[in-house]
Parts: C-alpha cells; sequence; structure tokens
C-alpha cells in the first residue's frame, strides 16, 4: 500500500480509559513495522463525519459513566450510523468495554428504562441487579471466530457489571478460559460480525494478542509479513 492505513480512534479524550492508547499504538506500530504507513486519526465530538468514513480501521474503548453518556449522544446521533455503514461494508473495527456494549441494540440498567445502543450490532446488555456477581478479573479465552484465528488464546482483563447476550446474526469470538466472558453463563466471550470484533477484555488488548491486530489490519492491506512477537508471547502466557 502507497496510502497510509488510516486508524480512526473514536473518542480519545473521552473512552480512553483501561489504557485503549495502546490499540492504536499497536495498529500503527504493527504497520509500520511492515514498512506499511500508518496514521492515527482522532475522532471527538468536533470531528466531521466524513473524516471518519475515510478511515481505513475503527477502534472504540471503555470510559466512566461521564464520559459515557457526552460520547453516547453523538455517537447515537452523528457517529453510528457512519460506523454501522462502514462496517456492512467489511470495514475492520474493534470495540472494547463500553464500546462493545454501544454498538448493541440496547443496554438495561439495574433500574430505569433501557438506554438506546446504536444498533451496529445485534446484541443487548442488561444490568443483573446490585447482589449479581460482577465480572472482574484476569481473563483468557480461546479464539473460535473469526477462522483465522481459531484456536489462539486471547488474554486480558474483565470489569463489567453488565451482561451482554448476542443476537442470532453475531458470532461469539471466542469461548472462556478463564474469567466471566459475556455474560458469566453462557461460556462465550466477545463477538464478530463481518470484519468487526468486540470484547470485554482491556488493559489493553492487542499488545498481548498480536494476531487479533494483524487480523484487523490484514483485512485493509492483505497478506501480511510475520513480526517477531516473542515478547508479546511473553505477556500472553504470564496472564493465562
Amino acid at each position: 500500500m502507497t496510502k497510509p492505513v488510516k486508524i480512526a480512534w473514536l473518542y480519545p479524550d473521552l473512552m480512553s480509559t483501561y489504557g485503549d492508547r495502546g490499540n492504536v499504538l499497536v495498529l500503527a506500530k504493527r504497520c509500520v513495522w511492515r514498512g506499511l504507513k500508518a496514521e492515527i486519526v482522532p475522532i471527538t465530538l468536533e470531528t466531521s463525519t466524513a473524516t471518519l468514513s475515510g478511515c481505513d480501521i475503527i477502534f472504540m474503548g471503555g470510559a466512566q459513566d461521564r464520559q459515557q453518556k457526552l460520547a453516547g449522544s453523538d455517537f447515537l446521533r452523528h457517529k453510528g450510523p457512519v460506523v454501522k455503514k462502514m462496517v456492512e461494508k467489511g470495514a475492520p473495527a474493534l470495540f472494547v468495554c463500553a464500546a462493545y456494549q454501544f454498538v448493541g441494540k440496547f443496554y438495561k440498567p439495574y433500574k430505569g428504562d433501557p438506554i438506546p445502543g446504536a444498533g451496529i450490532w445485534d446484541l443487548s446488555t442488561e444490568h443483573p441487579g446490585d447482589q449479581a456477581k460482577r465480572l472482574i478479573g484476569n481473563t483468557a479465552a480461546e479464539i473460535i471466530n473469526p477462522i483465522e484465528l481459531a484456536g489462539t488464546v486471547m488474554v486480558g482483563f474483565e470489569n463489567h457489571g453488565g451482561y451482554t447476550t448476542l443476537g442470532a446474526s453475531m458470532k461469539p469470538l471466542a469461548r472462556v478460559i478463564k474469567g466471566g466472558g459475556n455474560n458469566g453463563t453462557d461460556g462465550y466471550e466477545g463477538a464478530t460480525y463481518k470484519n468487526s470484533i468486540g470484547s470485554y477484555f482491556h488493559g489493553p488488548l492487542l499488545p498481548k494478542n498480536p494476531t487479533i491486530a494483524d487480523w484487523l489490519i490484514s483485512r485493509v492491506a492483505g497478506d501480511l509479513k510475520p513480526l517477531d512477537d516473542t515478547l508479546e508471547l511473553q505477556a500472553n502466557n504470564a496472564v493465562r
């Protein structure tokens, strides 16, 4: 590729709570290490939707409640519809933690009415009550979708009270080895749809799971030459 791989980082000033900067840095660095140009494009409340639609890879991470509300309003009205069109056309995307919930149909809190999601993915999230177990701690799961990554063990850290259920059009990302995953009961973690991936694993996800980063990049750049991932795999093994 002669043009740079443009990586859209949605709401870096609002939704970057759990080391999310590490995810976009990994995507950019793994491009550069292969001789590909890469550009991280911050997508803020003020950024035009035209700028977003001109990007190649989408990333959106987690946040605290107040920041989620600010970003959520803009996402539902402006950025979300653009992201939906991009995902449907096959743009690679990674949604982590709160963003994973945002792209679904709704989030139902313990008290009050359901909060609408962007409807980009067929999934929903519900908080089961103040007595329910919060899913928190180091995690590991064996990837089952996409098929190119099947059998890879992904690791991370989860911290969420919402329990997510996948709809019929969604495929689970991985089978839980350690941790709660989507809801602590069905044994699955995350979801995939076309070339997009969602996960509760943060901390951040991609530095310890470089094969996921490469899969996302390859959707844009094609076949990639291998890199020496000794350090990354040591970090992955340490968390299992």
